[in-house]
């Protein structure tokens, strides 16, 4: 009695003799090769693609971070008055507050040059000093030949200095327009984002209206928890820094910690970089031994950011491996400077949550509130 054929064996592939010869490993990797070769060519057109419009791009990320700022204060503020009123009010705040830590800067900054100059001339001749003494002994006129030569340099090449100093007005002029489309764009996400979300949700065919709304819905979340952690990190950071300076008596306390504040966006080398410019600070105007005092808060900074803040804070919004977090701000800064270097954290993040969501199968209404919500 014969068996019966097996419908499922039918279903299989037939190989042919070279390709049953080829191990079935190989195949398989090969498989996935041209996959992702298919995936890195779409990532990299779509990169491309939005490398042309990085200003669009630029200024709707700013209004997404905005956004999620602004948007629970004006939530908070539609309870008591009209929702455009609430929205107003929330955008002027936060405005003024900006400005007024850029005018507390300048202010300080004005008031302290005078002594700020003398400080430095002094700080600067004691390291000549130091640098002509053992172990380094320079010869006493390196330095006056040193300066010779930065006059002579700079003298040299004038016309591209002021070339230079136009195209950073131009880009004055560029940033001030991206600022600007970024606060037009925050000012209507904030104001009817759940009506916008709402329409694009109803662009789209049914069976995708589902598994959009989830993946986009886990993606806000995670974009207003990391904009969110990153703004108590950086604070607390600038908060951290601003005292120890302030109480080594370091000038500039309050620029420095400014700086602090927005390098901390840059995870992993943000921080220690803006702490870095503060060492040099203090190393021409206090000597090394303050100076010394500043590296160590370097680590400590680190420390407290790494084994603290960000566990506490950013854990629960953000759940990056600090390898995938190096990778991705290199990566990011290779890609497009600095931009890229804020960027990219939070794009990764976004992504990945993505991923976990869509692969859970989490479901929800296709037409719930909106992200922004």
């Amino acid at each position: 009695m014969s068996t019966p054929p097996d419908p499922s064996a039918s279903a299989l592939p037939r190989l042919n003799d070279a390709e049953s010869r080829v191990p079935g490993v190989l195949r398989t990797a090969a498989a996935y090769a041209w996959r992702l070769i298919a995936v890195g060519v779409v990532v990299r057109v779509a990169f491309s693609v939005l490398g042309q419009f990085h200003r669009i791009a630029v200024a709707v990320f700013l209004g997404l971070v905005i956004t999620a700022v602004l948007r629970p204060v004006a939530g908070l503020l539609a309870r008591f008055m009209p929702r455009p009123l609430a929205v107003a009010a929330a955008l002027i705040g936060g405005i003024v507050l900006v400005l007024g830590a850029l005018a507390l800067v300048g202010e300080t900054v004005a008031d302290q040059r005078t002594g700020l100059e003398k400080e430095f001339v002094a700080g600067i001749d004691r390291i000549e000093r130091r640098l002509e003494e053992p172990p380094f002994r320079l010869p006493a006129d390196a330095f006056d030949d040193l300066q010779s030569r930065i006059g002579k340099l700079l003298s040299d090449h004038r016309s591209t200095i002021i070339s230079t100093a136009v195209s950073g007005a131009s880009r004055l002029v560029e940033v001030l327009t991206v600022l600007a489309l970024a606060l037009f764009c925050a000012v209507f996400f904030t104001h009817s984002g759940d009506k916008q979300w709402q329409w694009l949700c109803d662009q789209l065919p049914d069976r995708a209206r589902q598994r959009f709304a989830v993946g986009a819905g886990a993606a806000w979340r995670t974009f207003t928890g990391y904009t969110h952690g990153i703004l108590l990190v950086a604070a607390t950071n600038a908060v951290l820094v601003g005292i120890a300076l302030f109480a080594l008596g370091v000038p500039l306390a309050v620029p420095l910690a400014l700086l602090e504040f927005l390098a901390a966006f840059i995870p992993l080398i943000g921080s220690p970089i803006a702490l870095a410019v503060a060492a040099v600070v203090a190393l021409a105007s206090k000597g090394p031994l303050v100076a010394l005092v500043v590296v160590a808060l370097i680590v400590v900074i680190g420390q407290i950011e790494g084994h603290l803040l960000h566990p506490i804070v950013m854990s629960w919004a953000v759940r990056l491996h600090p390898v995938v977090v190096a990778l991705a701000v290199v990566g990011g800064a290779v890609a497009a400077g600095v931009i890229g270097a804020v960027v990219a954290v939070p794009l990764v993040a976004v992504v990945w949550s993505v991923y976990q969501a869509l692969r859970g199968g989490t479901g929800g209404p296709a037409r719930g509130a909106a992200p922004a919500d």
